[in-house]
């Protein structure tokens, strides 16, 4: 029986977009043993998954380094035929060279990828050349599966769906208006006049714990015209993966919901302030949709990742964004 270890230890997104490969070495290998390393705080995102025989956690806020090694000390002890590191950053670069296990694949930026028995060159996608995050990933395993990359996909259980079971009485939307980053948040004042353009609607508004005060403070803002519950901070990764799942739309900026949307094929609007798709993370979904200003805007993008701040203090690139944008989507219960 081969064994696989693919490491992924950095944000919820980037875990999500990971499980491509799950899906595909499950494909080409449906005897072998799969095994997931992540960062403590993202294990909810695949418990259960069918096709995982260990998640192991890496706790990287106490006792870092020595947890570290202990990890190293159980992988070695695993002996893995092929040890996968989608990332490229030094700490799992070592155990990826370390690791013992016969074939190891990583990105040829990492700083251990001298070590590595293969290394694939790791191209930023752009405009000039854009490429998926998914297809990029694949690239590490595609000499022995193929050069297509599967899709992202969690999987909520039987009990998650039944705890969302009482959401789904009728149609809804489901929006997650915050993001870690300001420059990639829709604001505030932005999405209450988009909910106010719409009647009759229930509403769901998804997010983490720290996300439930702004949530609150739309619900405020928008004068509760339509059915909207706060959901922030009262569901798991994978409910709110099977809340979005049945939404009539999924309204997201270029953040962690938008990828949950995506692993369950659900329909997405993904909004982008300061960042682009371009850039390689944007939905995948079969029915999806961009938003972004109409502008042209020379400080557009101002980074990958985004800021705490508007470098250019305006914000233009999320402010411009008008809601008429928002409602191009077919949906029969906005107002005229």
């Amino acid at each position: 029986m081969k064994k696989f270890l693919v490491i992924q230890t950095a944000f919820i997104g980037d875990v999500i977009l990971a499980t491509a490969l799950i899906e595909k070495l499950h494909n080409y290998f449906p005897d072998a043993r799969i095994d997931f390393l992540l960062r403590k705080g993202n294990e909810g995102l695949l418990s259960n998954h069918p096709f995982l025989h260990s998640v192991l956690v890496w706790n990287k806020k106490k006792n870092k380094y020595k947890n570290l090694f202990d990890l190293l000390k159980q992988i070695r002890e695993t002996k893995y035929d092929v040890v996968v590191n989608v990332q490229r950053f030094a700490a799992t670069g070592l155990l990826t060279a370390f690791s013992k296990a016969r074939t190891t694949i990583g990105f040829d930026k990492n700083p251990w990828s001298f070590a590595f028995s293969k290394k694939i060159k790791h191209v930023v996608s752009s405009d000039q050349y854009p490429i998926h995050e998914i297809t990029r990933n694949q690239e590490l395993i595609a000499a022995f599966t193929d050069n297509i990359p599967a899709k992202p996909r969690l999987y909520p259980t039987q009990e998650d769906f039944e705890k969302v079971v009482g959401y789904k009485k009728s149609s809804y939307l489901c929006i997650a208006p915050a993001s870690v980053w300001f420059t990639k948040q829709f604001p505030k004042e932005k999405w209450v006049e988009f909910i106010n353009t719409l009647s009759n609607t229930t509403i769901y508004l998804l997010g983490g714990k720290d996300d439930s005060i702004l949530c609150s403070e739309i619900i405020e803002g928008s004068g509760n015209r339509n059915t909207i519950k706060n959901l922030a901070g009262e569901l798991s990764f994978l409910q709110s993966a099977a809340l979005q799942k049945d939404a009539t739309m999924n309204y997201v900026n270029d953040s962690a919901p938008m990828h949950i949307a995506s692993s369950m094929n659900a329909p997405t609007t993904a909004i982008y302030c300061s960042t682009i798709p371009a850039f390689g993370f944007g939905p995948l979904s079969d029915t999806n949709y961009i938003v972004e200003t109409r502008e042209k805007l020379n400080c557009k993008p101002c980074g990958l990742h985004g800021f705490k701040t508007c470098p250019q203090i305006h914000f233009k690139c999320a402010l411009t964004i008008d809601k008429d944008q928002l409602l191009t989507i077919n949906l029969p219960y906005h107002e005229n």
